[in-house]
């Protein structure tokens, strides 16, 4: 196993960028997070998701080539200032229900 986790801290470590995120994904690892979510899946499975999961770490790597951009310094709330007014009554708002009781609408019964 811990020729494993050598290769992938090697291919963490190249400097072209290529696979290296996929590279560092493997089938145990795959294993672990189906564990987690209690997910049973086959060993053709687990190497699919080994790649997929691969795709996505290098999806995140893309991230960090986005150049940072310059943050507006004056930001101000462009939402209305709120304001109280009058609401409905209790029998108003009652007024349209199907079906009420003691002053509250009532709903289907959860079992």
């Amino acid at each position: 196993m811990s020729d494993t986790s050598e290769s992938a801290d090697d291919a963490g470590e190249a400097p072209d960028g290529g696979d290296d995120a996929a590279a560092a994904v493997d089938a145990e690892k795959v294993r672990h997070v189906a564990d987690l979510a209690r997910v049973r899946l086959d060993d053709d499975e687990v190497e699919a998701f080994a790649d997929q999961f691969g795709d996505i770490l290098d999806y995140f790597e893309a991230l960090d080539e986005v150049p940072e951009t310059d943050r507006e310094e004056e930001l101000v709330n462009v939402m209305r200032p709120d304001e109280v007014k009058e609401g409905l009554t209790q029998e108003e708002a009652l007024s349209n229900a199907e079906e009420t009781e003691d002053g509250f609408f009532v709903g289907p019964k959860v079992s």
